[in-house]
């Protein structure tokens, strides 16, 4: 009989393509994620990973077990749901996957409020990028993502994802103190063709968003600072090096050098909550939502 967390490790490393990924997905060490494959490795007489420079790449067994590991896994999840919602109760593990700035603007919140009302409810979260946390919540490996996306660039939902709306969250350009811009009321985007811009780096949602916004008010960003973070882009526009569009959630307050200034129309983010539509029944699914749009009301999300 093959042991379904030794199945559950080898189907995280076959998602996230690393041990280290799947380690961190699942709130393991990568050396007992390792352990696991090893494991399962003797139970089958069989070799599921092997050494690619750095990293490990999946052997043709290894990719049929995975796929066959993941329809248990939606068997497990099916008969854990009809338990929890025949007890009415949240209850059970959930993972949830979050993008940094609702994890450091809503999550601490929401986790603490679900562990005083539902105490048999183990609640874990991991950051996660929202390019990623759609596909992740389809193929299993969280139970709940928070992910959004921008006015331009409607965020993808596979079929069997269902998701629900937290709010939406505004952006502010934000300039030095003594830049230009900085006495003004709104800015056009129509007027940022010259300026020096600090962004995240390419293939994250918002530096897609800022290229493609830009690019339809006939502007080239001329990107010279790529950081991933809030708090550094915000530490080199106060240090004059550029300016940032940034939302509001999760940013805290504003250094001394750095202003907001409100750009016309106003850049939206939309955030959601995604999960399983086989899972939908579950309380501890409707108990983490509601949670969320709470804390999203709280935090000043339209």
């Amino acid at each position: 009989m093959l042991d379904l967390s030794r199945l559950r490790a080898l189907h995280a490393v076959s998602v996230h393509g690393s041990v280290a990924g799947a380690a961190s997905a699942l709130g393991y060490t990568a050396s007992a994620v390792s352990q696991q494959i090893t494991k399962l490795e003797r139970e089958t007489r069989t070799t599921l990973l092997e050494r690619r420079g750095r990293g490990v790449a999946l052997t043709e067994e290894a990719l049929h077990l995975a796929s066959t590991a993941q329809r248990l896994l939606a068997i497990v999840e099916q008969a854990e749901t009809t338990l929890e919602e025949r007890r009415g109760l949240p209850t059970g593990r959930l993972s949830i996957g979050a993008f940094a700035s609702a994890a450091r603007g809503l999550l601490p919140g929401v986790l603490a409020g679900l562990e005083r009302a539902h105490p048999a409810l183990d609640v874990r979260l991991t950051e996660v990028d929202p390019h990623l946390s759609v596909d992740l919540v389809a193929k299993g490996v969280i139970d709940l993502a928070v992910a959004h996306d921008w006015d331009i660039a409607p965020l993808p939902a596979p079929q069997g994802v269902a998701q629900a709306v937290i709010g939406d969250d505004q952006c502010d350009l934000l300039v030095p103190a003594g830049h230009p811009f900085a006495g003004r009321r709104a800015v056009r985007r129509e007027d940022l063709a010259q300026e020096r811009w600090v962004c995240q780096p390419p293939g994250t949602v918002c530096h897609d968003w800022l290229v493609r916004t830009l690019r339809a008010a006939g502007c080239e960003p001329d990107i010279r600072h790529q950081a991933e973070e809030n708090h550094t882009q915000l530490a080199l526009v106060e240090a004059g090096l550029g300016v940032a569009m940034v939302p509001r959630l999760g940013r805290g307050p504003l250094p001394p050098g750095v202003v907001a200034v409100r750009l016309d129309p106003v850049p939206v983010r939309r955030l959601y909550a995604l999960w399983r539509a086989r899972a939908a029944r579950r309380p501890a699914i409707t108990a983490a939502v509601e949670a969320l749009r709470e804390r999203g009301a709280e935090a000043g999300l339209s």
